[in-house]
């Protein structure tokens, strides 16, 4: 039933993003010393020894050299993408991370509609424009001087949300197991020469810190390619935005941040849009459910 899968959709994508708000918060604790691509390749390095068991039961023989090419340019964006990520958090606000980090969301579901020709119901470009205006409210362009951390994280939503298409594309045949597997060993790869060339040698407490990370951030990821195998990605999107509320809680909890009135409304228009979402998916699961048993009881 697509809107029962929906559902779980939005569900699997609430909890990626409780997921990733906690590697923000992780990635801000442990600071700014160490290089970015060193930072994130040790994620990663991390991430692959967490999948070895997953990675030993892969069916290696049955991934075409096609298969392998779009893993290849997957990990390729992805990596840079969270370079640029790890790059930011480290000199601009939480919330403010988070927030340029919801153009994501607007670029993914475009590329949804452009790509893969998903129907695009009302509800649901009103909660993509509503959550994208909530952003513009809280962001204010034209009114705040663009510093590095926010034209890198910038780029880096655009980068995600290629990779968000790569991986849509890729649950028509592949299982998340896999996919998450591939990414993983590509973003390695990836973030590999430039690891080499910025080198330090990591503390214990940082490789710990980032040990942490590659757990949170691991999960993550596969529940967000569970989330965008049960639904459209018109539907899990507009979810992503939670994530600034949690981010707002966290970085005032844990870090002293403030937000100010405007990140407030605007953080209220989003999570106004994705209840109104949440809610009408939810009122058509139960329609249709009862009319599955109607029509049971009637055969």
């Amino acid at each position: 039933m697509p809107h029962q899968s929906n559902l779980l959709g939005c569900l699997w994508m609430v909890a990626g993003g409780l997921l990733f708000v906690a590697v923000t918060v992780l990635v801000r604790h442990l600071g700014s010393d160490m290089p970015a691509v060193e930072a994130a390749f040790i994620r990663y390095l991390i991430g692959v020894a967490l999948l070895l068991p997953m990675i030993w039961r892969m069916h290696w023989r049955g991934i075409r050299p096609a298969r392998f090419r779009l893993y290849f340019f997957r990990g390729l964006v992805h990596g840079v993408s969270v370079m640029l990520w790890f790059f930011a958090m480290a000199r601009i606000p939480l919330a403010e991370v988070t927030a340029i980090g919801f153009s994501t969301p607007v670029f993914t579901a475009l590329g949804a509609i452009l790509i893969f020709h998903e129907q695009v119901k009302t509800r649901r470009m009103l909660a993509i424009l509503a959550g994208f205006v909530g952003t513009l409210v809280i962001l204010r362009p034209g009114f705040q001087t663009i510093e590095a951390g926010s034209l890198a994280q910038l780029i880096a939503a655009f980068g995600f949300a290629g990779s968000f298409l790569f991986a849509k594309h890729m649950t028509q045949r592949d299982s998340p197991g896999d996919i998450l597997v591939m990414l993983t060993i590509f973003c390695t790869l990836t973030l590999l020469p430039g690891a080499i060339y910025y080198w330090r040698e990591p503390t214990l407490t940082e490789v710990s810190w980032l040990a942490l990370v590659a757990v949170f951030a691991t999960a993550g990821h596969y529940a967000i390619t569970r989330a965008i195998s049960y639904a459209p990605l018109t539907v899990t999107q507009p979810l992503s935005f939670l994530q600034l509320v949690w981010a707002i809680i966290f970085g005032y909890w844990l870090f002293d941040e403030v937000p100010d009135s405007w990140v407030v409304l605007g953080s209220l228009i989003i999570v106004a849009a994705i209840s109104y979402l949440t809610h009408r998916e939810a009122v058509a699961a139960r329609r249709l459910k009862m009319r599955a048993a109607e029509s049971s009881s009637l055969g």
